[in-house]
């Protein structure tokens, strides 16, 4: 089964109203927007990264799902795995750096026990309020479609921790995402449609325009990208930058520096353009789970 046919089948069940049909990646309650994300070892980190490190990326994609709604961040609550004492002392450590750092203080969590050898799945909820921007279905025929920072970076440093060398500026950006708080919520009340690149950014533009009922064109040439990264589609599909991907008219504008890569439009589907011509689209737009 599929990440998509088991969302499908979650729809069937009873749903809260503040779920909006389980087609975003936040939910709201009670005036708070909620939102959790869970990292696997050797899944979404590898067994090899540092714990700091690994603390700060679970918090940190979390609340970049609060920054695409625009939203100011109210906590966290932790589920954690203890399993090794020293690997748990420097995620502490890592955890304290990042709460302190963006400004989130923890609520709660859960703590459970993990045989020696299992691997490590560790889960933060994340907890917002006073959210402003409009849901992924909100973008318009004729907008365009835009990002903030650039693209590809997490992806190339993914290649550099699994080779064990490479630039440290592009480490991080995988290793620690920042998410984009300030962004969002300036951008909240200008945009029609956000979300952030979790996936790929073809993947989650394809998303967008599924979800608002559009087509949605890319130019793979206008991707940015950091020095040292030369493949726009390698690196529009490799996913983890966690910059924000936003629906607005061509002529906003923006309050801060960010790039159109694309266009929205009358039907349905994801089109690839290149020096001013179509491109077939690869066969793996971004990472989704339950394909290998």
């Amino acid at each position: 089964m599929t990440e998509a046919d088991f969302l499908a089948r979650l729809r069937t069940l009873p749903l809260h109203p503040g779920a909006g049909g389980l087609r975003d990646d936040t939910a709201a309650l009670a005036g708070l927007t909620l939102t959790t994300d869970t990292l696997v070892e050797d899944v979404h980190f590898l067994s090899g990264d540092p714990p700091r490190d690994v603390a700060w990326k679970l918090v940190a994609t979390n609340l970049s799902d609060l920054a695409a709604k625009g939203a100011l961040v109210e906590g966290i609550l932790l589920n954690y795995p203890l399993r090794d004492p020293a690997w748990d002392v420097a995620f502490l450590d890592g955890l304290d750096d990042a709460l302190r750092t963006l400004a989130c203080p923890l609520v709660g969590g859960d703590t459970v026990t993990l045989p020696a050898g299992a691997p490590r799945i560790l889960t933060v909820t994340a907890i917002g309020r006073d959210a402003a921007a409009p849901p992924r279905s909100g973008a318009r025929a004729g907008d365009a479609l835009w990002v903030t920072g650039t693209i590809g970076d997490a992806g190339a440093g993914l290649a550099i921790a699994q080779a064990g060398h490479g630039d440290p500026a592009l480490l991080a950006r995988y290793r620690r995402p920042v998410p984009r708080l300030a962004e969002g919520r300036a951008l909240a009340p200008l945009v029609h449609a956000m979300m952030d690149v979790s996936d790929g950014l073809l993947i989650d533009a394809a998303r967008m325009a599924a979800a608002s009922g559009l087509a949605v064109t890319v130019d793979l040439a206008a991707v940015p990208l950091a020095p040292g990264i030369a493949d726009p589609l390698a690196a529009a599909t490799a996913g983890d930058d966690y910059e924000l991907l936003f629906a607005a008219p061509a002529a906003l504008a923006l309050p801060f520096p960010a790039t159109r890569v694309g266009t929205f439009a009358t039907g349905t589907g994801l089109s690839l353009t290149q020096d001013n011509r179509l491109i077939p689209l690869p066969a793996r737009l971004g990472y989704q789970h339950g394909l290998r």
